[in-house]
């Protein structure tokens, strides 16, 4: 195990880490932070901080977990200092299409991203969590460290603020 040989002194297994989740860890932070530089430095603090408590990380559970958590913190506390998150920057996407088609999707997302920055931080990185990146229940409650019925009540209660959200922008289903 990668760990295992990092704590024991190989100096190239943490790079191999790195190398592993650091577009994983990118990905989610900006997506939390809406910046590239912000999620560029919480990628970078989420692997020192790994780094200095590698020595706390139980093997009984997923390393990749465990990390994704440091981010997914690094990340919140970016946002926190900020006052407010922001993911989905509606321009980040790049599409092609029909340009009528395009300009009602680049109002949507820019409707969504809005909607999405009123959530609480607990709601939004549910949101991010299993929407954008794709993750299971079970795998984001072992991330938040939370239960999986709280991941599924949260989500829930997620798009139930992100609908009154959007109906109040002018958006139905």
């Amino acid at each position: 195990m990668l760990v295992e040989s990092c704590l024991s002194g190989d100096p190239t297994a943490f790079g191999v880490l790195v190398d592993s989740y650091e577009g994983k860890l990118y990905n989610v932070a900006l997506q939390i932070t809406g910046s590239r530089d912000d999620a560029m430095d919480v990628t970078q603090s989420a692997f020192v901080k790994a780094y200095e408590k590698l020595h706390t990380f139980d093997p009984s559970y997923r390393f990749f977990s465990w990390i994704y958590r440091i981010a997914i913190n690094e990340a919140l506390n970016v946002t926190r200092r900020k006052g407010a998150s922001s993911a989905l920057d509606p321009e980040m996407a790049l599409v092609e299409g029909d340009p009528e088609q395009l300009a009602s999707d680049r109002e949507l997302r820019r409707l969504l991203h809005r909607a999405l920055e009123e959530l609480s931080p607990e709601l939004h990185v549910v949101v991010v969590l299993k929407h954008l990146q794709g993750l299971s229940y079970r795998e984001i409650a072992e991330i938040l460290e939370i239960p999986e019925e709280r991941v599924k009540s949260r989500l829930f209660s997620a798009r139930q603020r992100l609908r009154q959200l959007l109906e109040k922008r002018g958006v139905t289903a």
